[in-house]
């Protein structure tokens, strides 16, 4: 997690994603680049103004004053001498941000998110949503400031797909984290699986993987959402991991998507890469 880029709109919740990635690139020795996208509307209307010069003036005083707010985010937050530097592109956000985090070659990509009281931000046709869905890079969605360090991350795990390169990614994450890993399949009335079935595949998952450090879980509820947020809850989650599969969503690990749910009622940041 050398090459962080983070999204900013100048919210609260990009300012907590910010400073996340600032811990990240100072545990890796790396660096967090910036990036405010600016989505144009259309002027046009030569009859009423002089659209090009109207918009090379917006522009300039666009980045000017951005300049102004980065130099001031930075020296606030930045006690840590980590290396960091700011663009501003013009476009759509949601291909601005994967285009130029792509063009830079980052390993990672931390959003912020409002949770509960804008879920939009994150699942339905947002732009955070978009990314998640079509980045080749993983993303961490943050909902409010982290205290303390992330030791244990959850792993849900459906068992029903061949996901080689989503679990050396979160492997990875482990390893930079430190961590514990939570394996849990969770076990619902509407799709029940007996404990004597699952539980050796999932010992036969880790053994497969090499996973290390880890626990391999199997929670019973009423349905996957509610499973995996009261399974967050009781082991303490500091981060939960997921992969995606484009248009999908998230994750085989459920019928549809549970990003809603998970968002609303999880604090802890979520990590997501897009699994093939």
């Amino acid at each position: 997690m050398k090459k962080i880029v983070v999204p900013f709109d100048f919210s609260e919740t990009a300012t907590q994603a910010f400073k996340f990635a600032i811990d990240v690139a100072e545990q890796s020795r790396g660096e967090v680049i910036l990036l405010h996208v600016v989505e144009l509307s259309a002027m046009y209307d030569t009859m009423l103004m002089p659209a090009l010069s109207f918009e090379e003036a917006y522009l300039k005083d666009v980045e000017e004053n951005a300049a102004k707010s980065f130099e001031k985010l930075i020296a606030k937050h930045n006690k840590e001498g980590v290396k960091i530097s700011w663009h501003v592109a013009y476009g759509t956000t949601a291909l601005s941000i994967n285009t130029f985090a792509e063009e830079k070659e980052a390993d990672l990509i931390v959003m912020g998110t409002k949770g509960a009281s804008g879920i939009k931000e994150l699942v339905i046709g947002s732009n955070t949503e978009k990314i998640v869905r079509s980045s080749p890079i993983p993303v961490i969605a943050i909902k409010k400031n982290l205290r303390g360090a992330i030791k244990n991350i959850v792993f849900p795990n459906a068992l029903d797909r061949e996901e080689e390169g989503l679990v050396s990614k979160i492997k990875a994450l482990q390893k930079f984290f430190d961590a514990t890993l939570h394996i849990v399949f969770i076990n619902t009335p509407a799709n029940f699986r007996r404990d004597i079935d699952i539980r050796p595949k999932l010992n036969a998952f880790v053994k497969r993987y090499m996973i290390k450090d880890c626990t391999v879980n199997i929670y019973n509820d009423q349905d996957q959402e509610s499973g995996l947020i009261n399974f967050a809850k009781e082991v303490d989650a500091d981060m939960v991991a997921m992969g995606t599969h484009g248009r999908t969503g998230i994750s085989h690990l459920m019928s549809g998507s549970i990003a809603e749910d998970v968002v609303n009622h999880i604090e802890c940041p979520i990590w997501t890469f897009k699994s093939k």
